[in-house]
């Protein structure tokens, strides 16, 4: 098939990408030219484990093509995927500008029938704007064409978007028409052959179920930050909490980590945007904005932890900070704990040190170079001259630590872990003062 997908960031890129590894040839639309110039040599804007290797292959193979030219991009596909951003508004509300906008675009230069595919996150009811939208410019160009709009959310885990897409667990598209159907069987073919993930529903339906999704998982993170939170007053661990609740089948061990709140792309705008579309039904969702207030508290936990560690004074302390990304496996930062957590240590006038393995550039791009501020090349380059040490992300080369050395080198035995790393007992018999997330309260070291 020929398939045209426009927007190359996050959900258009993997798309893309997976797409022309199954034999489908594909051309990504771009407004910026540079970005595609650079994209056709191969040069990938994102870190996603998998996704750069893919894109070279299918570029060599002739199979993925990129483009800033929307004539030539509708011209190009029977199917047109919508993959722009949809930020959040002031109000929480999800910006529909950039996939309206597309949604013209297609309906300007489209010359015989489109299927055009929303797989932008985009609130109930999306699907309808954008049908109105593409009928609207048809008619002021004078001309009668068929055309269909479906809703093809994505459910692509940072870090894990590859693995997802080629072997999710469903593939949900949201139409009324057989010939959508016939055709969206035909795109998603050979992801579909071992069993059948095709799911189809209304579009509404399947527009609702994206946002209810994250919206669980997101539930399900801030709840058991509540319970951490209850355990740290109650004197309970809670990972043994953790073991005990997960091993019930109808909850399970998955989105269950207690940390410092939950970030990205996805899960802060999708709550904010379901709320508010509750909130515009006529229907006050309680449990959603809930889970939103839990989240924004839980980010200020690791600056709390700090600031009674140093009774109150952060002034003149330079902190270490392991972990700039939201999770692991990426170098996204938007709405990172990190981010409330340096700002706070800016605030009270502290310096930060601070380390990620794919990271480093997006700090500085958000960022900028600042006095108060020193991105270093590794980990253990953080720890000089460094007060305390806090984690705020779960990679891998942060999970094994000499504690005796981390001792030695931190000016106070302070360590703040945002994700649960390590066993309080081993941190109190090394001399540090270690905090954790529902943990206890904070584990003073064994004093001889």
């Amino acid at each position: 098939m020929k398939i045209t997908i426009f927007g190359s960031g996050y959900v258009g890129l993997v798309t893309g990408a997976c797409l022309a590894e199954v034999g489908h040839e594909v051309m990504c639309v771009d407004v910026d030219a540079d970005k595609v110039a650079r994209l056709s040599q191969g040069e990938v804007p994102i870190y996603e484990p998998g996704l750069e290797a893919l894109i070279h292959e299918n570029l060599e193979e002739g199979r993925l093509h990129f483009t800033n030219d929307a004539k030539a991009a509708v011209d190009f596909g029977q199917l047109q995927f919508i993959a722009v951003g949809t930020p959040s508004d002031e109000d929480g509300s999800a910006d529909l500008t950039h996939v309206l906008k597309v949604a013209e675009t297609i309906a300007t230069h489209m010359t015989e029938y489109r299927i055009i595919v929303d797989k932008s996150t985009v609130p109930v009811g999306t699907a309808s704007k954008v049908e109105r939208t593409v009928a609207a410019t048809l008619e002021a160009r004078g001309v009668d064409l068929e055309f269909d709009v479906c809703s093809n959310p994505e459910f692509l885990k940072e870090g894990a978007a590859i693995e997802d897409f080629s072997r999710g667990s469903r593939i949900v598209v949201g139409t009324e028409s057989e010939r959508v159907r016939k055709v969206m069987r035909e795109c998603y073919g050979p992801y579909n052959r071992q069993r059948d993930k095709l799911m189809f529903m209304g579009v509404r339906s399947a527009e609702l179920t994206k946002y209810a999704a994250n919206a669980m998982l997101a539930t399900k993170i801030s709840f058991i930050n509540e319970i951490a939170n209850l355990s740290e007053r109650l004197g309970a661990d809670i990972e043994e909490v953790r073991h005990g609740i997960g091993s019930d089948p109808r909850i399970g061990y998955h989105f269950i980590y207690p940390g410092c709140g939950y970030g990205g792309s996805c899960f802060p705008k999708d709550v904010k945007a379901l709320a508010h579309t509750s909130e515009a039904a006529g229907y006050p969702a309680e449990l959603i904005t809930a889970v939103e207030r839990v989240n924004a508290r839980q980010k200020s936990r690791l600056f709390e932890m700090l600031s009674q560690a140093f009774n109150g004074d952060l002034a003149g302390k330079t902190i270490a900070l392991w972990g700039l990304a939201f999770k692991p496996n990426t170098d996204d930062m938007r709405e990172a704990p990190s981010r409330a957590l340096m700002e706070a240590l800016w605030q009270a006038g502290a310096r930060v040190q601070a380390y990620d393995p794919e990271a480093a550039e997006e700090c500085l791009r958000i960022y900028g170079n600042r006095n108060d501020l020193d991105v270093t090349e590794h980990r253990d380059e953080t720890l000089e001259g460094a007060h305390a040490l806090v984690i705020c992300t779960e990679w891998k080369a942060f999970r094994t630590v000499d504690f005796a050395k981390l001792r030695e080198r931190l000016i106070e035995p302070v360590v703040v872990d945002g994700r649960n790393l390590f066993s309080p007992q081993s941190a109190r018999e090394a001399g540090l003062t270690y905090y954790a997330i529902g943990r206890g309260a904070s584990v003073r070291p064994v004093v001889s």
